[in-house]
């Protein structure tokens, strides 16, 4: 936390709120201790700190096509998913020093969650019509759920009870409800066109998904 405080302090930007960072930022990710926010440059090849209290933008770091970015559950890595590059990018969360960069069959890899004891992610291939199951431990890809052909899946969220992931599918429009313990794809639920984010209520009881480009919502209980 310490770190991250100094970082969000280094050389702030006297700029507007709603500045346009770098290139094609697509998400925006908390930091492991919740001192600071990510913005993800996919163009720009960095990630820039913004101080949530101030508003104030801190240092740019380096990352080579970071589409999105996560942080391991023990806070050891931030996991730099490089889409265009199809690989998930290991960095040391605190330095940002590459430690490695793993190579996955995965076109469009795009979006994870963490297995509950935070050990596994399940992984979206946009393009690929599948899902990948990586060991977050030893850094390397375990096996792969096919799903129905011409899916395009997009976030991924595992339900508060640890038990089961839920996968947006924008081609299909509906939402994959997988078995967390056996990575078994359960059903199908369609809940409107383009669905695309997953987010959990404050309170855990429903899951809200938009969808793209349909313009909508939908907020389906967990199973």
């Amino acid at each position: 936390a310490a770190a991250e405080a100094a970082a969000i302090a280094a050389e702030p930007e006297e700029v507007p709120v709603n500045v346009n960072v770098i290139r094609l930022p697509p998400h925006v990710t908390p930091s492991y201790g919740l001192q600071a926010l990510y913005v993800d440059n996919d163009y720009g090849n960095s990630t820039t700190l913004i101080n949530p209290r101030t508003r104030e933008f801190g240092a740019t770091i380096p990352v080579d096509d970071p589409y999105n970015l996560y942080f391991t559950t023990d806070g050891r890595y931030a996991v730099v998913v490089a889409e265009a590059r199809e690989r998930l990018d290991f960095y040391d969360a605190k330095t940002f020093r590459l430690v490695q960069r793993l190579k996955v069959d995965c076109p469009g890899v795009d979006h994870m969650d963490f297995s509950a004891d935070g050990t596994h992610a399940l992984v979206s291939c946009e393009f690929g019509a599948r899902m990948l199951w990586v060991d977050m431990q030893h850094r390397k890809v375990l096996s792969a759920i096919t799903l129905k052909p011409q899916s395009m899946p997009q976030d991924v969220k595992l339900s508060p009870d640890g038990k089961t992931f839920y996968v947006a599918d924008m081609k299909h429009g509906g939402v994959y409800v997988i078995t967390a313990a056996t990575r078994k794809i359960e059903r199908f639920l369609p809940t409107g066109s383009g669905a695309h984010g997953l987010y959990p209520s404050r309170d855990s009881t429903r899951l809200y998904i938009t969808h793209r480009p349909g313009h909508s919502l939908s907020f389906p209980g967990f199973a």
